[in-house]
């Protein structure tokens, strides 16, 4: 098996270290903590307005968190990929991005 330049061993991704790694996790955390508070609205049978508002804020949060990542993956393994003639680096991208969103 090869390693490909995306830090991925034989489509097995491997860990890598971006410089927005930090900040990544800070917004999954605060995600993370926002959808727990949006669970225990549903759960006193809070006014589905507020829920559904609440909601729209973590879609948000974890989609601009996407975007980070993109840009970062962009930078990084995408540029180092394209240098390499790295085709499946590229179409990985495409489908990723694809599933991203739907």
């Amino acid at each position: 098996m090869s390693i490909s330049p995306h830090g991925g061993y034989g489509g097995i991704a491997m860990e890598h270290k971006h410089e927005n790694t930090k900040a990544v996790l800070n917004r999954l955390s605060r995600a993370i903590g926002h959808l727990e508070a949006v669970r225990k609205m549903v759960e006193n049978g809070e006014d589905c307005a507020q829920v559904l508002i609440q909601l729209a804020a973590v879609k948000s949060a974890i989609n601009n968190t996407g975007k980070v990542i993109l840009k970062d993956h962009l930078n990084h393994c995408i540029v180092e990929a394209a240098k390499n003639g790295d085709q499946k680096a590229l179409d990985d991208l495409s489908a990723a991005i694809d599933q991203f969103v739907k």
